[in-house]
C-alpha cells in the first residue's frame, strides 16, 4: 500500500501474529484525484472515490495471487524456495504478517515517491493521503526490508492473502534484486517480491502523480482516515529511513515535513 519516507524505528526481529490488515479489505477503484500529476487544483469539489465494501469472506487465494515461491540467497539453504517481500513504505516499520527473517538493504533502478492516493486508511475518498510507490530511476536506490516467510506453504499463502488485502492500491507485483548494505554489486537475494503501483494516472486511477512540493505538504498536512492521519505516515517513513540507511533525509522529505508541520 492507503498502507513505505533513507528508514525504521521499530524493527522487531520478528512480528506478530498475523492480524486483520488496517488499510483496505478491497478497494473500489476512485474516478478522479483532486492533485493532478502537475499542480494542486482539484478536479472536482465534491467526493470523488469510493470507500472500500466491506472485508469479503477468507476464501482461498486465487491462482493470480498464489504465493510466488522464490529463491533464498545462496550459501545459506542453497536452491530452497521461500518467499521474500521488499517493504518499502509502512511495511518497513509495521509488516503485520509473519516472517522468519528480514534484512535490512536496498533494490536499484526504483525511487520512492509520495504519488499513490490512500482513501482508506490514512485518508478518505474526499481526502486521499499520499503514501509509498516505487517509479523506475536508472541511477536510482530504494532502501527498505526484505522479509522472508519459509515456515511451509500455509504459511506463505497467509502472508500472501495479508499482503494482497492490505496492499490493494497497487496494481503489479514485480521480482528485484535485494542489496545489503556494504556490497552493492552482487545480491543477497534475488527475485525478491515488490507490490508497485503503475505511474499512469489513465490507467491506474490510485496514481497521484508528482505535485508542487507545497501542494503535497498541504495534502499530507490535511490528511485523515480511520487509522491515522498522513503525516505521522510521512514521520514514521523518515524515522524509519534514518534508521536503516544511516543516509541524510533527502531535501524533499526535509522540506515536506516543515511544511506539513506549519500547516498543522
Amino acid at each position: 500500500m492507503p498502507a513505505a519516507t533513507p528508514p525504521s524505528s521499530p524493527l522487531s526481529p520478528q512480528s506478530n501474529s498475523p492480524r486483520r490488515p488496517r488499510r483496505g479489505e478491497c478497494c473500489s477503484a476512485p474516478r478522479a484525484l483532486g492533485l493532478g500529476r502537475g499542480g494542486g487544483d482539484a478536479v472536482e469539489s465534491t467526493p470523488i472515490l469510493t470507500p472500500p465494501p466491506p472485508a469479503p469472506p477468507r476464501q482461498p487465494t486465487p491462482a493470480a495471487f498464489s504465493p510466488v515461491f522464490l529463491k533464498e540467497k545462496k550459501g545459506k539453504r542453497g536452491s530452497k524456495m521461500v518467499l521474500w517481500v521488499f517493504g518499502y513504505g509502512s511495511l518497513i516499520w509495521n509488516p503485520g504478517f509473519d516472517f522468519d527473517e528480514k534484512i535490512l538493504g536496498f533494490i536499484k533502478g526504483h525511487k520512492r515517491t509520495f504519488n499513490l492516493a490512500c482513501i482508506d486508511h490514512r485518508g478518505t475518498p474526499k481526502n486521499p493521503a499520499r503514501t509509498c510507490t516505487l517509479e523506475s530511476e536508472d541511477e536510482a536506490i530504494c532502501w527498505g526490508i526484505a522479509y522472508c516467510v519459509k515456515g511451509g506453504l500455509e504459511k506463505e499463502r497467509e502472508a500472501m492473502q495479508y499482503l494482497e488485502r492490505r496492499e490493494c492500491e497497487y496494481d503489479q507485483k514485480i521480482s528485484v534484486d535485494f542489496y545489503k548494505d556494504g556490497d552493492s554489486l552482487k545480491p543477497a537475494v534475488t527475485g525478491v517480491l515488490v507490490f508497485v503501483s503503475t505511474p499512469d494516472p489513465v490507467g491506474n486511477k490510485y496514481y497521484l502523480g508528482p505535485a508542487p512540493l507545497e501542494d503535497m505538504a498541504r495534502q499530507i498536512a490535511t490528511a485523515n482516515g480511520p487509522n491515522g492521519n498522513n503525516r505521522d505516515y510521512l514521520f514514521s517513513m523518515e524515522k524509519a529511513l534514518s534508521n536503516i540507511s544511516k543516509k541524510p533525509i533527502s531535501m524533499a522529505m526535509r522540506m515536506i515535513r516543515s511544511l506539513s508541520l506549519q500547516m498543522r
